[in-house]
């Protein structure tokens, strides 16, 4: 596996959306692989995508799980829809995240991770109870495989999502830091939450985003631009600086259009050069 740079701009990226070549063509090294719901996780994918990263000399750090039924089209929605907080979904979704940790096994790749949903701040609250349990469960699987588990942030304040970190009681839980998802879910200053979480922030998401307008408390904030937004990634860069923070910043876009997502990546990862380069 290649040595990468302290803060070394990358780019997250999908299976089923995304062609490896065409990431790659970004100029970039290294980034993190999400896993469509729909795609169908057996030995020869593996084997593919292990001959994939091998060609195109690319190092993955992290595979992300999404699951069947998620919907991110307001804080309701995404109440009821994502994670393991839906209860009718919970089996299946942890029979999904551990056959996600097998295909990152095959693929030498030592973290996954996901969004959990909204965990309740009530810690006697049974959703709290059971979905506590599930992520040690899980971190018990990927320990077998000498994977981590990260958390995503964005729908719980930090400090919640601290007192959940600490609650699992796993060496191997961590946090995949997300700046924007905190904005977007209006629940904390990205860069005060860094302070908190930094210790473990294990993977990092470069993303923008505006706060939700406050006139609507079930709408989520809009995804922009990287350096476009509320972030401030000169504030950032120099925060992850201060927690210690060395890994990859990994670029992530979601817009309807390819063609623009991708020059928007483009735009990131260089914005990201010259305030990673001083």
């Amino acid at each position: 596996m290649q040595s990468l740079n302290p803060l070394e701009p990358g780019a997250m990226f999908w299976t089923g959306r995304d062609r490896l070549a065409e990431i790659r063509q970004l100029g970039v090294r290294c980034g993190q692989l999400g896993v469509d719901p729909s795609f169908e996780l057996n030995d020869v994918a593996a084997q593919d995508w292990r001959a994939a990263l091998d060609d195109e000399d690319f190092t993955l750090v992290t595979v992300f799980a999404a699951y069947e039924g998620e919907s991110y089209a307001d804080i309701p929605t995404v109440q009821r829809t994502v994670g393991f907080i839906p209860r009718m979904t919970r089996i299946a979704r942890f029979e999904r995240t551990c056959a996600v940790s097998d295909f990152a096994a095959a693929l030498g790749v030592r973290s996954i991770a996901c969004h959990i949903g909204f965990v309740p701040e009530d810690r006697s609250h049974p959703d709290y109870v059971e979905v506590r349990e599930l992520v040690r469960r899980i971190c018990d699987y990927a320990g077998r495989h000498g994977q981590t588990f990260a958390l995503e942030t964005g729908q719980e304040p930090a400090p919640v999502l601290l007192d959940f970190l600490r609650d699992v009681e796993r060496p191997n839980v961590a946090i995949n830091f997300d700046p924007a998802n905190m904005i977007l879910y209006g629940t904390g200053d990205p860069i005060d939450a860094l302070a908190v979480l930094g210790p473990h922030v294990i993977s990092v998401h470069a993303k923008d985003g505006t706060w939700p307008p406050k006139d609507n408390p079930d709408a989520l904030g809009s995804e922009v631009r990287l350096g476009t937004g509320d972030v401030g990634m000169e504030r950032f860069v120099a925060r992850l600086r201060e927690v210690g923070f060395t890994g990859p910043l990994n670029v992530e876009r979601e817009t309807d259009s390819q063609a623009e997502r991708l020059r928007d990546m483009a735009e990131g990862i260089a914005l990201l050069r010259r305030l990673t380069s001083s």
